[in-house]
């Protein structure tokens, strides 16, 4: 009877492995790599969702063109969500198991991502750069998790009293969407305030999709405060501030990366001017400074007809990371290969300033690096100079 519980845990093992060493390889052939993607491009933020997959499609495009890597060129297939985590799981089945894909690069959207989890751990398939900025994303450990977006809960820790002390503020209140994005922003502000030995003056929240904000300012407001720090996405940071300016209410206001996307001023207009978000790419204007960003952004509008963004950016990287590590596994490419480069792999600043990234066999998060932009003149421009918890 003893014996029967053992053979039987043997038998899962034993066919785990076989599982682990029949898909090493998948999506591999002798000409291509076959490479996946989910995001959202019919749901409520399929604009992100298009930027992300025209960003990877010009990327592939590039590499193509110089012959792909070790001969191999590159086969992309991008499911739509809709950011339902339930179409994200039916997305993830067909790309493992009709398409074939040998890694799920730049999934968006933190739910969907969580839930499709199983679907590619359960057949050896690497979650490669998610367009997330959440802690599940390399945390707990995974060998088949790679992320590279510092963590909503440790930008606010690091941004949040580092403003403080610039602004001398004294009250500083936080407005957040009541589920687990909200609550990371505002769990880091608060951690931040401890730092320095302060405590939030006020804490008010919002259900998801609220248009409404004029109770929550109006409590901020009676409260004094002169900092907000708002754990909101794009509608929510435009009807925050709009409601504040409308009412003579003028704090300081710091968003997060939620909140670093050109939809801000396009649509909020001159009233958005002030913010400070966190951030790490430089948003793409195609009248940028930056010689090889205006060059980069007028790539990328010739070909699409439309203006890059900083989501056009992130999928961009995701791509150009993962052809950085195929390229170091060398021409036998499997998930072992390619998990043994990427475990030593250290990915250098680029031209749109993403902070040096490094991985190593227990380390599944690039860099927790963080920076400010604020909206001025209804442009964004980079504020601050990198911070990161050490």
């Amino acid at each position: 009877m003893k014996f029967r519980p053992i053979a039987a845990l043997a038998a899962m093992a034993l066919a785990g492995g076989l599982a682990q060493a029949q898909n090493s390889n998948q999506g591999v052939s002798k000409t291509e790599i076959t490479l996946g993607s989910i995001q959202d491009l019919s749901g409520p933020i399929a604009g992100f969702g298009k930027q992300v997959r025209l960003g990877m499609m010009l990327r592939v495009d590039e590499v193509n063109e110089q012959g792909g890597i070790h001969g191999r060129k590159i086969m992309l297939k991008v499911e739509d969500s809709a950011y339902d985590p339930k179409k994200a799981v039916l997305a993830a089945q067909k790309l493992v198991n009709q398409d074939k894909i040998f890694t799920m690069v730049g999934h968006i959207g933190t739910a969907q991502n969580l839930a499709t989890f199983p679907v590619l751990f359960d057949k050896n398939i690497i979650n490669f750069f998610p367009v997330t900025a959440a802690r599940e994303m390399y945390d707990p450990f995974n060998r088949l998790k790679y992320s590279f977006a510092a963590t909503y809960f440790d930008q606010m820790r690091l941004a949040t009293p580092k403003l403080v002390k610039e602004k001398g503020a004294k009250k500083v209140c936080t407005m957040y969407q009541d589920d687990e994005f909200g609550l990371e922003v505002m769990r880091g502000a608060e951690e931040g305030l401890k730092d320095i030995g302060m405590t939030m003056t006020e804490k008010t929240s919002y259900k998801r999709g609220a248009t409404d904000f004029s109770s929550q300012v109006a409590k901020m407001k009676s409260s004094g405060c002169d900092m907000v720090v708002l754990g909101t996405i794009i509608r929510e940071t435009i009807g925050a501030i709009g409601e504040s300016r409308k009412t003579g209410f003028n704090p300081v206001f710091l968003g997060s990366s939620a909140a670093y996307t050109d939809l801000i001023h396009k649509l909020g207009g001159k009233a958005m001017d002030g913010l400070y978000a966190t951030m790490t790419v430089q948003n793409p204007y195609t009248d940028e400074p930056s010689q090889p960003i205006r060059f980069w952004a007028n790539k990328y509008k010739t070909k699409f007809n439309e203006d890059p963004t900083v989501f056009s950016v992130y999928g961009y990287l995701a791509v150009d990371s993962f052809l950085r590590a195929a390229q170091k596994a060398g021409p036998n490419l499997s998930t072992d290969s390619f998990i043994k480069a990427m475990d030593t792999m250290t990915i250098p600043p680029d031209i749109f300033g993403s902070a040096e990234q490094t991985f190593t066999p227990t380390k599944r998060l690039g860099s927790n690096a963080t920076r400010l932009s604020q909206l001025q003149d209804t442009r964004w421009k980079v504020t601050s100079e990198y911070m990161m918890i050490k």
